[in-house]
């Protein structure tokens, strides 16, 4: 059953970064332990750096609360680091917004109960208000961005529809396309990050990087430093 999203336009546009690399990490889904060990094996530098996160930190694995915590840990060390919208996230923050009871069987769908278990015991009306969440935590999962653009790449959760301009693209698509992404040329004249679809290795064509690699399904948690296309990994 496909998840409901409303198809608007996105015309966020987020700063451009500094003038170092871009490691850009894949769907971590509460695998805490993996992120630990990625982030260990990157040579990132606090002050000339970006870290971009493409999304999906919650659900399905074990502590999405231990992923968050390491995620605001950083941001209040100092390092830049930009948060963007995978489809967990957004239909979280969606049934906070509406409190649609229809909502919690798709939440419930997408490993909800593993999020809850790793803050505790949570009942519906807290998650409903997200009181269950720590301040930072909701403060970063509301400054979660749809994109992030530069001058070469654009990092994104799922991918594009490949039809249409930036501008015309629907949250939806940039939160869960696959097809026809995936097996279509787009003519954005830059690459195209992602995630959301998982791979055995990361896949590399001459217009997307995707580096998804299942760290919840047991494989590795992929990073990508550019514009080396350097790859990085933890299991």
């Amino acid at each position: 059953m496909k998840m409901p999203m409303p198809q608007r336009k996105v015309d966020d546009q987020p700063a451009a970064p500094g003038q170092g690399s871009i490691f850009a990490i894949g769907d971590i889904h509460g695998c805490h332990r993996q992120l630990e060990g990625l982030l260990a094996r990157l040579p990132i530098k606090r002050d000339e750096d970006t870290l971009v996160f493409l999304g999906d930190y919650l659900d399905r694995g074990s502590n999405a609360k231990k992923v968050l915590d390491i995620i605001c840990e950083l941001r209040a060390c100092g390092f830049k680091v930009l948060g963007l919208l995978g489809n967990h996230e957004y239909l979280l923050l969606e049934y906070h917004k509406s409190g649609d009871p229809a909502l919690v069987p798709y939440l419930r769908k997408l490993g909800l109960e593993q999020t809850l278990e790793s803050y505790g015991d949570v009942t519906l009306s807290q998650l409903a208000s997200l009181s269950f969440l720590p301040p930072e935590h909701r403060e970063f999962l509301h400054s979660l961005l749809p994109f992030f653009e530069t001058a070469n790449y654009l990092f994104v959760h799922a991918g594009i529809n490949p039809g249409l301009p930036l501008s015309e693209q629907s949250l939806a698509d940039l939160c869960e396309i696959r097809e026809p992404f995936l097996g279509v040329r787009h003519q954005l004249g830059k690459t195209v990050v992602f995630g959301h679809s998982p791979f055995a290795s990361p896949y590399v064509t001459a217009d997307k990087i995707g580096i998804d690699t299942g760290a919840v399904y047991g494989n590795l948690l992929t990073a990508v430093q550019l514009p080396a296309r350097h790859f990085y990994h933890a299991g």
